[in-house]
């Protein structure tokens, strides 16, 4: 496994699987945090996966007492190769398939007209083309719960709002760029909206609070308004 370890300020070093996004350098972000989540090294305080890295924070007074007085980022950095050279055989965590229905349109996305004339087809294309995708949650970030999604068509690609809303509701579906994703609670943002999900996406009370974890494959269903409204009070 091909990987760079750089330091991210003076109690974390974030490793590097990968220069572009792409699914092989999500299989080893993947396999990585499998390992961490099931074998926790004691000098590691957590860890944060993303796109193309991961990065592993340490008590750098710590570090520095165990090894006898090297450096904490060096001294952490030898003890993280042996670890992740000896992964090639470790698989990750098998995916999930989840199914989002969302409600596009109307009230509930707001730009996805905007989406449609940005790409030159109708809003009934978007709909179409975003909920036959097959889809990869590359990371959650940003807010809780946040899916980054990868693996939409650039034929409904659109840029991210030149004035970000300050107030998007919960469990609204959006489009930034080449991706999609999901806000989970109401948050300002920025991204073009198309639609709305009557599924939560993060119960704070939960032991799990998080629907979605990186690695699920998600696919969109399309529901009418009437079905939303059935599913939202089957939700609360």
């Amino acid at each position: 496994m091909r990987y760079t370890l750089h330091p991210l300020g003076d109690d974390a070093v974030l490793i590097e699987l990968g220069i572009e996004i792409s699914q092989e350098a999500h299989q080893k972000v993947q396999t990585l945090t499998a390992f961490l989540e099931k074998y926790p090294p004691d000098w590691m305080i957590e860890y944060i996966p993303a796109y193309t890295t991961v990065t592993i924070f340490y008590n750098p007074f710590e570090s520095y007492q165990l090894s006898g007085g090297e450096l904490p980022y060096d001294y952490i950095c030898s003890l993280i190769r042996p670890l992740i050279e000896g992964l090639e055989e470790t698989e990750a965590s098998e995916s999930r398939i989840v199914e989002i229905p969302v409600c596009y349109g109307g009230e509930f996305g707001p730009d996805l007209n905007f989406v449609a004339e940005h790409n030159g087809i109708t809003p009934e294309e978007v709909i179409k083309i975003h909920s036959s995708g097959n889809y990869l949650v590359y990371m959650i970030g940003f807010a809780p719960g946040f899916p980054f999604i990868g693996g939409m068509s650039e034929r409904i690609a659109a840029p991210r709002r030149d004035t970000p809303r300050l107030k998007i509701p919960e469990r609204t579906v959006g489009i930034a760029g080449m991706q999609t994703g999901i806000y989970p609670i109401e948050t300002p943002g920025g991204w073009q909206l198309i639609g709305r999900t009557p599924v939560k996406l993060f119960r704070p009370l939960d032991e799990t609070p998080t629907l979605l974890k990186a690695g699920d494959k998600i696919k969109f269903k399309p529901i009418t308004m009437e079905e939303y409204q059935h599913w939202e009070e089957t939700e609360q």
